[in-house]
């Protein structure tokens, strides 16, 4: 069909149909209340049904009785055509006016026609609906059974006090199940911030050893390198006092020299008694000359071959 029939249905029998429960911000809609809601409905379904039934009977008589107009001013209108043809050709605008509305007539029937079966679809349905609606009451019936026995076992006198008590201890164990959930969502997170809270002093913990470890090497590196350069330190001071005390000796022993050469200390044409290189070059000098001398006073080799 072009058309949804549950749509059409609740669109035409929303007000009818639906039955209005009462609403609150607690309210919870249960399989027993359900089950008498759905009695309630398939009583209401019967009545417009037999209403829908009696309108579509006068729908349907009123679309024969117009159809059958319809088929007799067509068979008029058929031997009008016949009887009057030969004035077709004068009167063929009249002709022309008569075809549209004869096509416009037939257009009408057929229009009605669908109408008809739309209708007999949209019974169909509902009758289906209806025995959906059966169905669904017999398989609640065993509930409603088991309320019964309920009721009679409890302290309650109607159905719907047993219900309200019900819906109460539905609602208070929803307060106690989310209470418990948010104690156990809050200890989770007290749980979880405990447990990183443990791992960061447990992160910082190690870090501070691992730092104490660094220290404590550098400090053991740090003591062997103190050890070495003090042993360093000490024969630098060993090697300085006795290249110190040579190099004392090396200068009086210079000193001496110079003064054996009656080099003149101080003064102007004299010698420092600290300037040991001048000192030096000096008995170098004197040692040359008196070299020189040496070899000029010195006799000649005798020749001692014998002819």
């Amino acid at each position: 069909m072009a058309m949804n029939l549950e749509d059409y249905f609740r669109t035409i029998h929303e007000e009818q149909v639906l039955i209005k429960l009462p609403v609150g911000e607690r309210y919870l809609m249960t399989g027993a209340t359900q089950m008498l809601e759905k009695r309630r409905e398939i009583i209401e379904v019967d009545k417009q049904l037999k209403a829908h039934r009696e309108e579509f009977e006068l729908k349907r008589k009123s679309l024969r009785q117009r159809r059958d107009e319809v088929l007799m001013k067509e068979e008029k209108l058929k031997e009008s055509l016949l009887n009057f043809d030969r004035f077709l050709k004068e009167n063929d605008a009249k002709r022309s006016r008569g075809a549209k509305k004869a096509e416009n007539e037939r257009k009408v029937v057929l229009q009605k026609e669908a109408e008809i079966q739309r209708l007999k679809e949209e019974c169909a349905a509902l009758e289906e609906i209806k025995q959906k609606l059966q169905r669904r009451v017999q398989r609640s019936n065993l509930y409603w059974n088991f309320l019964e026995q309920v009721l009679k076992m409890a302290k309650f006198e109607e159905v719907w006090e047993l219900l309200g008590r019900f819906e109460t201890l539905l609602i208070t164990r929803e307060q106690l199940c989310q209470r418990e959930s948010g104690v156990q969502e809050q200890a989770d997170s007290q749980r979880g911030a405990l447990q990183t809270y443990i791992d960061q002093q447990s992160c910082l913990l190690l870090q501070n050893n691992n730092l104490l470890s660094q220290l404590q090497t550098q400090l053991d590196q740090t003591c062997s390198e103190a050890l070495t350069w003090e042993s360093k330190w000490n024969h630098i001071q060993n090697t300085a006092a006795k290249e110190t005390l040579l190099l004392g000796q090396i200068k009086m022993a210079t000193l001496n020299l110079y003064q054996m050469t009656d080099g003149e200390i101080g003064g102007e044409e004299g010698v420092a008694i600290d300037d040991t290189e001048e000192q030096l070059d000096k008995i170098q000098i004197f040692i040359q000359n008196h070299t020189d001398i040496v070899k000029d006073i010195k006799p000649p080799p005798t020749d001692t071959t014998l002819d």
